[in-house]
């Protein structure tokens, strides 16, 4: 029991920053019903741009709180990242946007790559060790234990998410979203902007990928060029589990994701003596993606247009 609350603990963990990342996919799918590819990428340049800023502050403003320059790193982190992804959406998406849907998808494939390579020759492709800036001492909780870091993520993904939920159910930009999700040029002759709406949307889908960037590296101690492709295609996947298009289902399949990926590698691993360990920890996910997809193709919850944004 206490192999499986430990896993339980670490699911939530990996699956509340999985969750994090899938409203990035889903809130974009559900307005403009395309997959940004290049969304874990946004992800890494969080990461790595913390990375720059904590090292920077380090350096000059040495005695600073760790938990301090983490906040100043990750508010600098978002606003790269949402930055990034603004022009990303402008310059590679916007004029493809009445284009057949497979011309966007293979320019979002061609932007991740591009991501990936400017982001090795500006931060050099070698794994970088990520600084440990809140307590290390571990909180046991009956026969597992938690880290500080790993309570912050359960902490900022639950507030990011009540505040997202606020956002789109009770602003004037997430009635907006809803219009154009449901109907585009609808909502324009009702004095929405569709172009301001899917811009905004951008916006907010990078800035929780970013926290959700800063709190990886935080979490597993490193960062690199490449770390976002896989809880890219994870998060993608969280999103497709619980229903794209539906914000409810990215949170539930990102949770469920990191549930089964950790009580797969670790219980079921203990079980089998290690022949089915964290080495063969996709399996498990991807596996039960497939029943899911299989039984119910529209996803856990299904896809709610109402709920879009």
């Amino acid at each position: 029991m206490d192999i499986l609350l430990q896993q339980i603990i670490n699911g939530l963990v990996m699956g509340s920053m999985y969750a994090l990342v899938a409203l990035g996919y889903t809130m974009v799918y559900g307005i403009i019903n395309l997959i940004n590819f290049a969304h874990g990428e946004v992800l890494m340049v969080g990461a790595l741009t913390s990375w720059s800023v904590i090292g920077l502050m380090q350096q000059n403003m040495a005695g600073t709180p760790g938990w301090i320059i983490l906040i100043i790193a990750m508010v600098i982190a978002c606003v790269v990242a949402a930055t990034l992804n603004f022009v990303i959406e402008k310059v590679a998406y916007r004029p493809l946007r009445n284009s057949p849907k497979l011309a966007p998808l293979i320019t979002a494939i061609g932007v991740s790559i591009l991501l990936q390579t400017l982001a090795m020759i500006i931060w050099k492709p070698n794994y970088k060790a990520y600084p440990t800036l809140l307590p290390s001492d571990p909180i046991h909780i009956g026969g597992a234990v938690i880290s500080p870091t790993q309570v912050l993520i359960l902490g900022l993904t639950a507030v990011s998410l009540a505040i997202l939920m606020w956002l789109v159910n009770f602003t004037k930009l997430g009635r907006a979203m809803r219009a154009t999700a449901e109907n585009p040029r609808v909502a324009a002759l009702m004095g929405v902007k569709p172009d301001v709406v899917i811009s905004a949307t951008f916006i907010i889908g990078a800035v929780l990928a970013a926290i959700a960037g800063v709190m990886y590296a935080s979490n597993y101690g490193t960062a690199q060029h490449a770390m976002g492709f896989l809880p890219g295609l994870k998060a993608f996947t969280a999103a497709v589990f619980g229903g794209i298009g539906n914000l409810g289902g990215a949170v539930v399949g990102g949770i469920l994701l990191g549930l089964i990926e950790a009580i797969g590698s670790g219980y079921i691993g203990q079980l089998t003596g290690g022949v089915l360990g964290s080495h063969y920890s996709d399996i498990f996910a991807f596996i039960v993606l497939i029943i899911i997809l299989t039984l119910r193709p529209s996803g856990l919850l299904g896809e709610r247009v109402a709920d879009r944004a």
